[in-house]
């Protein structure tokens, strides 16, 4: 029985991991939940999954809720102090962090202080902290397991791998809704254009993300954490269709990888019941209907979030930091309509040049980091 603390539960992760329980129920247990500000999908599965604990982002999203399910056995917490006791509760043994951004740091490194193995969906805590939660999760005996569906590929691929040396890891990107756009193209897309991927369903923030190219930065620094690989041996594919999941190169020139249909549920659950496959919520791959599987080289002049990403990251230090918190503020406030598309990139280049880089951040160096960059942009752009 696995007993699972999942982080953002009412989320596109969370709510596919859900799917994925109720499949499941023989051999999986929610133990805690939490998310943001979504109290009514959040009373549904207490009602549903029967948590002990459940933790919302603030105090009076919590005492509405405490009221509503005042019938139940569920305690409610709130704020940071909610979302640690969610993760460090002793009944669970897994936590799926699938909170968006870098609020996410805190909890996944109490979660691992206490002996928790993390289901890891919050790329940003890789980002920023890789540093700081990869030697924790060793010295601790936890076991980190990717759940982006190119990270679970990677992951998959190097399984019984024996003393083989890898040449590289090929990550696949879908391209996203602009594919092939020029930067006159982009100079006046909508949010909602940007929010129309052709493959795969996520939230808001992580399908900008994937329409900027910024998502496959961050997911470049997160491989680098994840499986020890210098970043310059981490090769960006465009694979169109989403079905080639990503791969790996090894020296000997064959390549092994992992395809699948484009379902989120398939790397969440692989994460809960490895080493194991097993019967998933998800349709079974037809080869027919795919048809074809195109490989293309990513457009890094009009795409600048990606060559950015490799700059942060062999700069090292507190510079990937820089590089997600400006993103993260650059994509929020083009969600809201306050800048175009392609400012994104103009804000985290400018972040970037301006910061004066620290060598090892601490938890607190990082928070400091992304206040000082929303402070900085709040006053420029707003």
């Amino acid at each position: 029985m696995k007993h699972l603390s999942i982080l953002g539960s009412t989320g596109s992760i969370g709510t596919q991991t859900l799917d994925v329980v109720r499949m499941h129920s023989d051999s999986m247990k929610v133990e805690a939940l939490s998310c943001g500000r979504n109290i009514d999908l959040l009373e549904k599965q207490i009602r549903e999954f029967h948590p002990r604990i459940a933790a919302v982002c603030d105090e009076s999203a919590a005492a509405d809720l405490r009221v509503r399910v005042a019938d139940t056995s569920t305690s409610i917490f709130s704020g940071m102090d909610g979302l640690i006791e969610s993760v460090t509760l002793p009944e669970a043994d897994i936590v799926i962090t699938g909170i968006v951004g870098m609020i996410g740091i805190e909890p996944t490194i109490a979660a691992i202080r206490a002996g928790k193995d993390i289901a890891l969906a919050n790329k940003e805590t890789c980002v920023c902290a890789g540093h700081i939660i990869m030697p924790l999760a060793k010295k601790m005996g936890v076991r980190i397991l990717p759940v982006d569906s190119e990270h679970s590929a990677i992951f998959q691929s190097l399984m019984g791998r024996a003393d083989s040396k890898i040449r590289k890891i090929l990550l696949t990107a879908s391209g996203g809704p602009f594919l092939g756009k020029t930067k006159r193209d982009l100079e006046h897309v909508t949010v909602k254009e940007a929010l129309s991927h052709p493959t795969w369903s996520m939230g808001p923030k992580v399908t900008i993300d994937s329409a900027s190219l910024c998502n496959k930065g961050l997911e470049v620094m997160e491989a680098r954490w994840l499986f020890d690989v210098d970043v310059d041996r981490i090769q960006v594919l465009i694979q169109p269709q989403s079905l080639l999941h990503s791969a790996v190169e090894y020296e000997d020139g064959s390549v092994i990888g992992q395809i699948g249909p484009s379902d989120m549920r398939i790397p969440i659950q692989f994460a809960l019941t490895y080493p194991n496959h097993i019967p998933s919520p998800a349709e079974e791959l037809d080869f027919f209907k795919a048809g074809r599987m195109d490989f293309l080289r990513p457009d890094t002049e009009t795409f600048r979030g990606l060559p950015l990403a490799y700059r942060a990251m062999r700069e090292g230090g507190s510079m990937p930091c820089i590089f997600n918190a400006a993103n993260e503020w650059a994509n929020a406030c083009f969600r809201r309509g306050k800048i175009h598309f392609l400012e994104i990139y103009d804000i985290i280049e400018e972040a970037m040049d301006e910061h004066v880089r620290i060598d090892s951040p601490s938890v607190e160096d990082l928070l400091a980091i992304r206040d000082d960059i929303n402070r900085h942009f709040d006053e420029k752009y707003m």
